[in-house]
């Protein structure tokens, strides 16, 4: 059996610090087989976000060409811009992750009272 390729988060794609990173591809991200998986990744690829921001001099936030993801314009874009953009992201997906588990949760007690 061949070993699993390391996970890559979409949010760490985007590097404020170093060199860019090499493009990602389908196959560089993992499914997780599980919400606690899935939920373990996303807090995993937060967690590398905010240390890439705490770490990003203010000066650096007005800077185009800090973010190399290959999907997009951000190489054009000031830094401060994508900040927003992958913050609105992070939101918008975590909303999705507990309207889900509300949703599973509300079923499983509303099948369980029946």
């Amino acid at each position: 059996m061949a070993p699993e390729p390391p996970r890559r988060h979409a949010l760490p794609a985007c590097r404020p610090h170093g060199g860019p990173p090499p493009p990602p591809t389908r196959d560089d991200y993992r499914v997780s087989g599980t919400a606690a998986e899935a939920i373990a990744a996303f807090e995993t690829a937060v967690g590398v976000w905010r240390t890439a921001l705490r770490d990003t001099a203010e000066t650096d936030l007005d800077t185009a060409d800090r973010c190399t993801y290959p999907h997009g314009g951000d190489a054009e874009d000031p830094f401060l811009d994508i900040v927003w953009w992958v913050n609105q992201e992070v939101l918008h997906h975590g909303a999705e992750i507990a309207l889900l588990r509300n949703l599973y949760r509300d079923r499983r007690q509303t099948a369980g009272a029946g």
